[in-house]
């Protein structure tokens, strides 16, 4: 008797649970429990069916067949406030931020600490939201009065887990949260995620970074086409059993890099300035994956906006095939043959609710039409084509992009600047949030475009995916560049000391 007392309840089960949409088995009678002060790692590929678990955890949708389990009790989430309300807390990938408000606004949004029955009460939301976000390790860099818009991608993300934390939670799910964040600041997110564990939350934790999974997790919850494969404990697996399970084939190594690099120099630039970079200069050749890398905040992604026409240029020069050019705006950018593949694609990358289709053949619509009417069978004929080339997972072209997967939305943007063929393409953390074996397919991708002669800029914060896909590498810090080297005699501490070392005029 005593020993059945002493083992431990579930906080939380889910009980042959299944999700149907349209020509679609989301879940297929998924059975699993989380336990008091465990983190419970889910893995799998996109589409595996984690987000769709994590949702009818947060109330957003609601199982087909099966049950939910809360502390014993069977519920119902029918609405989110429903599933808040009972101490569940879902933190998906991309921050839900309200860009016009204040970073204490956005923590306590929809509980303004307020005096005498409506007016707001300014100098507690201040102090409350400062202790929030010192809790996260975060408070001398992020002020509770700046505005949400000018953070950063990784700034959003430490807001939306500050917002979720502050209160009585039972149990906390975190949806790629290391995704965007630097080295120290996923530090600091695992401090938080052990103190929760030790105050007996249960803590589900999705994530693509195995290593990382393999050292903070207890369990790992393996998910395939909907269906729970396998739970394992992390101190009786390893990252290669991991990645079968999930993908149920054995993965090529993920890195086959060829260097396809021609004598022609597609891109030249020239000590260019804005008010986020300084004295910046390089050159892509033709066929040339040129990495960048660099902490967040670096400036990588703001020598992409540069020339994309996103942030505009102070000073320098740009040359595309050896002619001086003046991009001062996105379609510039794109009529002189650059593309770019940005960081946060569902905000910037993609027009979310429309189609697979009308996503691909953005840029390339005047290309297929004639007197104002666009050529409805080439423009099919395309997209078809790129669908099949790129193993998009999607029912049809005219699925809603926003429907799919991570790793096939990146596809989709990829697939718009094929179907362009640019001269040179940037690329913005193309991999980020997504799983191991669409990682593996765009790593070939982006050896597929340089092979054609396109010139490939590839910026990423995962250093093993920039040392084996680069032929050369640009490291940044504070706005500048502090080294550049070879792919092949880099290493990943070589890259460290140059990405934390200030510059040296």
């Amino acid at each position: 008797m005593d020993e059945q007392l002493s083992i431990p309840k579930p906080i939380f089960e889910f009980k042959s649970v299944s999700k149907l949409f349209p020509g679609v088995r989301a879940l297929d009678d998924v059975n699993l429990q989380l336990f008091p002060g465990e983190v419970l790692a889910l893995v799998g590929e996109n589409g595996a069916g984690k987000s769709t678990l994590l949702r009818l955890l947060s109330g957003d949708y609601q199982a087909d067949h099966g049950s939910m389990e809360f502390a014993g009790e069977v519920v119902a989430f029918t609405t989110p406030a429903a599933s808040h309300a009972a101490g569940v807390r879902v933190i998906y990938q991309e921050p839900e931020i309200l860009a016009d408000q204040s970073v204490a606004e956005n923590i306590f949004v929809g509980e303004l600490p307020r005096r005498f029955g409506s007016v707001v009460d300014w100098k507690t939301l201040y102090i409350n939201a400062q202790a929030s976000l010192d809790r996260l390790g975060v408070g001398a860099v992020v002020s509770p009065r700046t505005r949400a818009s000018q953070l950063s991608t990784a700034q959003r993300q430490i807001i939306e887990i500050a917002r979720a934390i502050k209160s009585n939670v039972k149990v906390l799910a975190l949806d790629e949260p290391t995704s965007s964040l630097s080295e120290d600041d996923s530090s600091h997110l695992f401090n938080i995620v052990e103190q929760f564990r030790k105050s007996g939350v249960g803590i589900i934790y999705v994530s693509h970074r195995l290593p990382e999974i393999l050292k903070l997790a207890d369990r790992i919850a393996i998910m395939r086409d909907g269906c729970l494969i396998a739970v394992k404990r992390c101190s009786d697996t390893t990252e290669s059993e991991l990645v079968n399970l999930m993908v149920g084939r054995d993965l090529v190594r993920r890195f086959e890099h060829q260097s396809h690099i021609q004598p022609e120099v597609v891109l030249k630039v020239e000590q260019i300035n804005t008010d986020r970079v300084h004295d910046i200069s390089f050159d892509v050749h033709r066929g040339e994956v040129l990495g960048f890398a660099g902490l967040i905040g670096a400036g990588r992604t703001d020598v992409a906006k540069a020339l994309f026409g996103e942030a505009k240029l102070i000073s320098g020069k740009v040359f595309l095939d050896g002619k001086q050019i003046e991009v001062r705006s996105p379609k510039d950018a794109i009529r002189v043959g650059i593309g770019l593949s940005p960081e946060d694609r569902k905000r910037e990358g993609l027009v979310l609710l429309r189609s697979v289709r009308e996503n691909v053949t953005l840029v390339i619509l005047k290309t297929l039409s004639r007197l104002r009417f666009v050529r409805q069978a080439d423009e099919k004929k395309t997209v078809t084509d790129l669908i099949d080339r790129l193993r998009i997972k999607t029912p049809s072209m005219e699925q809603e992009v926003g429907k799919l997967s991570g790793g096939n939305q990146q596809k989709v943007v990829l697939a718009r600047w094929l179907a362009r063929r640019p001269k040179l393409l940037i690329l913005d953390e193309p991999t980020r949030g997504i799983d191991v074996g669409a990682k593996a397919e765009i790593y070939k991708l982006i050896g597929e475009m340089a092979a054609q002669g396109i010139g490939v800029i590839f910026i990423s914060s995962e250093l093993p995916e920039v040392l084996g896909v680069s032929d050369r590498i640009i490291v940044m810090q504070n706005g500048r560049i502090t080294g550049e080297m070879p792919a092949s005699q880099a290493t990943e501490e070589s890259v460290l000391r140059l990405a934390m070392t200030e510059h040296l005029n």
